[in-house]
């Protein structure tokens, strides 16, 4: 039976952001290494580019995702991680899945002095939505962002 968890859940009625990737998305498998980091970011700027309104947001909380994977899994030791970027005109979904760890992710909370522990406190912070998934030995974390609309108005 898999581990799930989701947090702030959506408002869309669709599936949640655990799916496997659909037609369309942008999936590339990296090396397990912390060289692979950057190459992820680079990722969301193929499927989003350099102009979408998300494009910080959405490779800042992939680059938390992708740094998770390779440090705090068996991917970082000799293994490897994916990367999946849905756009549509609603919402932008990243999902990295990883070969796992002993324990669930975890939003840990840190001290003032700390080096690390805010990669999920921070997608947390900035998503719409986000959750984790783990099956099979692996775990996939997903996270949403909406892209605003302006509604027109009438003059």
């Amino acid at each position: 039976m898999p581990d799930f968890h989701r947090v702030n859940g959506g408002v869309d009625g669709g599936a949640d952001g655990a799916d496997a990737p659909a037609p369309g998305d942008l999936v590339v498998q990296l090396p397990g290494a912390p060289s692979q980091v950057a190459r992820a970011r680079g990722i969301v700027t193929d499927a989003l580019g350099r102009d979408h309104p998300l494009h910080d947001d959405v490779v800042l909380l992939t680059s938390e995702l992708a740094t998770n994977a390779v440090l705090h899994t068996r991917s970082g030791a000799g293994g490897s991680f994916t990367v999946s970027v849905t756009s549509s005109p609603s919402v932008v979904r990243v999902r990295v899945e990883d070969a796992g760890s002993d324990g669930p992710p975890c939003v840990c909370r840190t001290g003032a002095q700390s080096t690390s522990g805010r990669g999920l406190p921070l997608i947390e912070a900035l998503s719409h939505r986000w959750g984790f998934t783990r099956e099979n030995g692996s775990t996939t974390v997903w996270f949403e962002l909406l892209q605003a609309g302006v509604a027109a108005v009438a003059v």
